[in-house]
């Protein structure tokens, strides 16, 4: 139950929540806001559970898992989104003069729920997918170029997130994977983020772990599976999502084939 309406590069949920989570990949910047309902979060080994009100501006190029859920009087989850494409950002860069000076080296997400202007802003957007008349593309380019100026007033130094064009750049290969295995995202998306192309990530791959990535990252998510229901004593079906399995059945018969027992098994041990 629930509904995405997208309008340009605006984009409005609504949804009853579900069970399992979501793996999601931010490939542009977006400045996203919580009205109703909640939101966990889950990267890189950190849960986190986010409220109405939430106001934050993730940095593209984000691995996260995610799950929407109702608030307990039944109240939908409802977020506006906006996605600042590096078009629309050269397109502002250009008309202001305004460039990155240096490289940003601030966290992934930043927290801007106390800002009262770009609360405001989210506000004069509600009215586009409530009232039947939706955004024209011209009103869609003003908005998106006053979402960036309230992120720039807001902090000044973010131009060198918002204006970076790079590709990311090749970085340490095992580190990386280690931190990042739980995601299930597709092979090539794990070597653009690692600054590869397909064909040396496989290559460098090999190299590091004597593998292929395939079987490295199955038998890395069935270790932490193993881990996670006999150590910490987690249930089947809430750590089959978090190790970056699709489902529950898949990742069963994948554990008794690894492991020889069934992960309900090692549960009730």
């Amino acid at each position: 139950m629930g509904s995405h309406e997208l309008q340009h590069n605006i984009l409005y949920i609504c949804t009853s929540g579900q069970k399992r989570g979501e793996e999601e990949m931010v490939t542009d910047h977006v400045l996203s806001y919580i009205m109703t309902g909640y939101l966990q979060v889950y990267q890189h080994g950190d849960n986190r559970r986010y409220g109405p009100g939430t106001i934050s501006l993730l940095r593209k190029n984000t691995l996260l898992k995610t799950a929407k859920e109702t608030a307990e009087d039944g109240t939908l989850f409802q977020s506006l989104n906006i996605f600042l494409d590096n078009t629309s950002l050269k397109k502002y860069s250009a008309q202001y003069n305004l460039m990155a000076d240096g490289p940003y080296n601030g966290t992934h997400a930043i927290d801007m729920s106390h800002d009262a202007f770009i609360k405001g802003y989210f506000e004069s957007l509600l009215p586009y997918f409530k009232s039947g008349a939706p955004l024209t593309a011209n009103m869609a380019n003003m908005k998106t170029f006053e979402a960036i100026e309230l992120v720039l007033r807001h902090n000044s130094r973010l131009k060198n997130m918002l204006f970076d064009y790079s590709e990311p750049f090749k970085i340490d290969l095992e580190a990386f994977m280690v931190q990042n295995y739980i995601y299930n995202i597709p092979i090539a998306q794990f070597a653009r983020l690692s600054g590869r192309s397909l064909a040396t990530f496989k290559r460098d791959f090999k190299k590091h772990f004597n593998d292929t990535p395939e079987r490295w990252i199955k038998e890395k998510r069935l270790e932490r599976a193993h881990f996670l229901i006999k150590e910490q004593k987690q249930p089947p079906a809430s750590v089959f999502i978090e190790v970056g399995f699709e489902n529950l059945s898949h990742f069963s018969t994948t554990f008794k084939k690894r492991f020889g027992y069934t992960p309900s098994m090692v549960h009730h041990q």
